[in-house]
């Protein structure tokens, strides 16, 4: 689907109300649109981690301006269901990404000698607090 509101037009046509009663939680789920405007936004959100992410932030359940109470992680799985055919785990994203020598490259960490005292100051105190010697 390509927008938010045609998500919540499917959710009135299953679960009944009106498309206000959805809108915020299919606007959160392609709020990542903002990062990168192409499918991959899907990645951040799209997967079953994400459902129960919208959980945590709408609550378990929503009341439609009908009276029903329906659960969010309802509307969650049919946005990703719609979306992508199947409710993918966010580790089926991430074996698909192909993995760059920059991803991994990390730079040594050096303590400065003004730290490096700081540290040794630190743990002279703490030993004298206990009664040791450093």
């Amino acid at each position: 689907m390509a927008h938010s509101y045609h998500h919540s037009l499917s959710s009135v046509k299953q679960w009944g109300g009106a498309v206000e009663d959805y809108i915020r939680i299919h606007d959160w789920f392609d709020e990542s649109k903002k990062i990168i405007a192409d499918f991959r936004h899907r990645m951040l959100r799209h997967h079953s981690e994400g459902v129960f992410m919208a959980e945590t932030i709408f609550g378990h359940t929503i009341t439609l301006s009908t009276g029903r109470t329906i659960p969010v992680r309802w509307v969650g799985e049919q946005h990703v269901r719609e979306d992508l055919g199947f409710i993918p785990s966010f580790a089926d994203w991430v074996r698909a990404i192909r993995p760059e020598p920059w991803m991994g490259r990390a730079m040594k960490l050096h303590a400065d000698e003004e730290s490096a005292d700081l540290f040794e100051q630190a743990r002279a105190i703490i030993a004298q607090a206990k009664g040791g010697a450093a």
